[in-house]
């Protein structure tokens, strides 16, 4: 390696452009509702903002790993290149369209990046083994402060910022462009299948923890991205104190399955929620960070270990769990449209049955109705927002108790719709989260896991 950089900080700054391509599959989660709102389009339309980048660096991985394999400084300097480029598109998208071709191209840079930081990364510490962990643990660790990340940038600049503040720190890994890859003994080897196929299904699952509780809580519970970000904080602090007190314990079989269950019993919880409050999701997102802290990490070491070489293999796992987000986003996103279609009915026949029985005069009845009308009709799809619509009638100076208490009750019956429209997704996504188990169980007594 070069000797005018420090080891460690080469180590660092390649662990932070992992950490940040990887990072990149979640964290324009917290900005989609102000993206859906700028665009104008449906939640559906809005997904594949997460979708493109996920689906492009799924498929770029395997042959950016063969690319790796051959000239990994090369590819490194080019991947880093063309990621921040791609990022800076992003940030400039004048719409949609524009947009998802960036966020392609993201992808594809991203992949170069992540296939060769794992073929550089053994000579700066010491083994592919130890190489192999921290590479996973960037990726991991990324994946999980995405969300709070960019709904930190967003709330307090914009969403474009997020792209922005993504370039210099990937822009740092060339400083370690000069880092030598240690040549192992190439040894014929297939994919470990038993651990891809988990790691599709546990990466599918995760999706409804990072993408739907970020849209529950901004779309549905009407809360600040900056105030969803503090609340979906719980999840990468558990996945990093699992990774860091609980990686190395016992072998990678036992591992991920612990890890596997824990997530499914951290969105069967998110699933069974008693009530509209952030408070409900905390110990749920404990269980969701430590199993994705353990099994992710369990996982990619089960799919490199005694495999080369280790970079090709890499991009196997990379193309695993990528296309996992993409299952999960394409079989959740169209049930929790369809629910939250079926909630937002059942909402506005509340709505008027609330209205209907409430004790305000009939003149301020009707002219709720009709503000109420309007906003039920522009919703499109969302949770509607009813707070314009008491603060554009005024009610007489008799009735201001029953009026502030039938804002209440609409609030709470909205969020009550908001919370039951996620309840199916994220229990199918437990259900995935579930079947991660089959292929390590198939795998137990014929392939070492």
């Amino acid at each position: 390696m070069s000797s005018l950089v420090p080891r460690a900080v080469a180590v660092t700054a390649i662990a932070g452009a992992v950490g940040v391509v990887l990072a990149d599959s979640s964290i324009v989660i917290l900005a989609l509702p102000e993206i859906l709102r700028q665009y104008d389009v449906t939640v559906a339309t809005v997904a594949w903002v997460l979708t493109a980048y996920n689906l492009a660096l799924g498929l770029a991985a395997v042959p950016a790993a063969y690319a790796a394999r051959r000239h990994p400084r090369l590819v490194f300097v080019a991947g880093i290149a063309a990621f921040s480029a791609a990022s800076l598109a992003c940030a400039l998208a004048p719409g949609l369209g524009t947009l998802l071709v960036a966020r392609c191209a993201q992808a594809v840079g991203g992949a170069l990046t992540v296939c060769a930081a794992l073929e550089l990364l053994p000579g700066l510490v010491g083994s592919e083994a130890a190489a192999a962990r921290r590479w996973a643990a960037a990726g991991a660790l990324g994946t999980a402060l995405g969300p709070a990340a960019g709904g930190l940038l967003t709330q307090l600049i914009s969403w474009e910022a997020i792209f922005v503040a993504q370039v210099p720190v990937v822009l740092a890994g060339l400083a370690v462009a000069g880092t030598r890859p240690v040549r192992a003994a190439a040894r014929a080897g297939r994919p470990h299948l038993a651990a891809n196929a988990a790691l599709v299904l546990i990466s599918a699952a995760l999706t409804a923890a990072l993408f739907l509780v970020v849209l529950l809580m901004i779309n549905g519970w009407g809360l600040e991205p900056v105030q969803a970000a503090v609340g979906v904080s719980v999840m990468p602090v558990a996945a990093l104190l699992a990774g860091r007190y609980l990686g190395g314990r016992g072998g990678p079989a036992g591992r991920a399955a612990a890890g596997a269950i824990g997530v499914a019993a951290g969105l069967a919880a998110l699933g069974l929620m008693p009530g509209a409050s952030v408070a409900w999701t905390l110990a749920p997102q404990v269980l969701i960070g430590l199993g994705l802290g353990l099994t992710v990490g369990a996982l990619t070491e089960a799919a490199l270990a005694g495999r080369s070489p280790q970079g090709v293999h890499g991009g196997w796992t990379l193309a695993s769990r990528h296309l996992g987000v993409v299952l999960g986003i394409l079989m959740l996103t169209p049930v929790f449209v369809a629910d939250l279609d079926r909630q937002q009915e059942r909402a506005q026949d509340a709505v008027t049955a609330l209205l209907l029985d409430s004790r305000v005069a009939p003149a301020t009845k009707i002219e709720l109705a009709r503000a109420g009308e309007r906003v039920l009709a522009g919703a499109d799809g969302q949770v509607p927002d009813l707070s314009p619509i008491f603060r554009e009638v005024v009610p007489e100076t008799d009735d201001r108790a029953e009026f502030d208490g039938l804002e209440r009750a609409l609030g709470e019956q909205l969020d009550r719709a908001a919370t039951s429209s996620v309840a199916r997704s994220f229990l199918a996504a437990a259900a995935l989260a579930l079947l991660a188990l089959l292929p390590l169980a198939l795998a137990r007594g014929r392939v070492r896991l």
